[in-house]
Parts: structure tokens; sequence; C-alpha cells
């Protein structure tokens, strides 16, 4: 498929989930070219991959062995380490976000909110630490990167590297969900 079309990686996604439509969400998860299979045995993986690479032979699909990684029990997948422990930021990213001066652009506290905010189901309040900064980036407000700004940012950062594992709920256990809002930020909490 050609790079730079429009709808190309649309088309392409709606391509490979006709090829694996059987095998979404039980036995393989897929996201543009990205595949992750996965299993509760070694054997149930090796069938499961098994599968996947006689549906890629059948349908004359290539894939670049050496992007590929078999049998791990962690990987970065789509920005994230994923492991049996649960789901983690990616320390080589954040390393890159911790070490960022202050912003000194409207242009420069959109990027690192951008950055930032990325992970932001990792950081309880994220919307409320972040506020001093996002207000800088309403219509008609003056550029001034004050004391809270400068809080918020190194705050951020400092629970970047702090961040915790996220795991998958006990689907067996009852669940409570805890939700908040006020006028700038919203906040949820399934526990």
């Amino acid at each position: 498929m050609p790079f730079g079309l429009r709808n190309a990686p649309g088309t392409f996604q709606r391509c490979i989930m006709a090829i694996f439509h059987d095998m979404i969400e039980k036995t393989m998860e897929v996201f543009m070219d990205d595949f992750s299979i996965f299993g509760n045995s070694f054997k149930t993986c090796i069938s499961h991959l098994e599968k996947m690479l006689k549906q890629c032979e059948d349908t004359n699909l290539c894939l670049n062995w050496e992007k590929s990684y078999f049998m791990v029990k962690e990987g970065i997948v789509l920005g994230h380490k994923i492991s049996k422990n649960g789901i983690e930021v990616d320390k080589a990213k954040v390393d890159v976000i911790a070490k960022l001066p202050h912003p000194t652009t409207v242009k420069g506290i959109r990027s690192f909110l951008g950055h930032a905010g990325f992970y932001r189901r990792f950081i309880k309040d994220f919307s409320k630490i972040a506020r001093p900064m996002t207000h800088l980036l309403e219509k008609d407000t003056p550029f001034f990167f004050f004391k809270e700004c400068i809080e918020a940012f190194q705050t951020l950062k400092r629970k970047l590297t702090e961040a915790l594992i996220l795991i998958a709920p006990d689907w067996d256990l009852p669940f409570e969900l805890m939700c908040d809002a006020s006028d700038f930020a919203i906040g949820v909490v399934l526990g």
C-alpha cells in the first residue's frame, strides 16, 4: 500500500481486521501493523502464532522479521511496556520528557502537554495539575510562565518518573466506580 494517501491507514486497518477477524480480541490484538499474539501457556502461544502465520501466508501478507519479537515476557507496544505485571510507561520516553526544560512559548506548552498527556492515565489528577499551563493556551491570554506553571511542569515530570503499573481488574470481584468533576477537571477511578 502506498504511503502518504489520506485514506491509507484506515484502509490498511480494515484489511488487517478482515484477515484476522476470527482471532482479534481472542488470541491477538492488532493496531495497524503492530500484532500481539497472546495465550496462557507457551503451547497456546505457539498454536496462536502458527494460526496467525498461516493466515499471513494464505493472504500473501509479508512480515518484517527484523522487527518481530517472539515468545517474550514483556515488550514495548504502542509506547507502553506490557508484561504479566500490567501496563507501564516506556522509561525511554519518560526519560526524554524528564530532561526537558520548562516551556518558553505556547507551542512549547502544547508540545509538553501532548507528550506528557500520552501517559495521562498513569498520573492521578493530570488535568488538575496541568491546569496552570493549559490556562496559558486559552485565547487572548498573555504568556507568562509563572511560579504555578513551573510547579505544575515539575510535578508532571516527577509523577511520570514515579508512574505506577496499571493492572487488569479481577473480573470475579465487584467494582466500585468513583467520579468527580469541576469546572475545569473530570476524574474517574475504578476500584
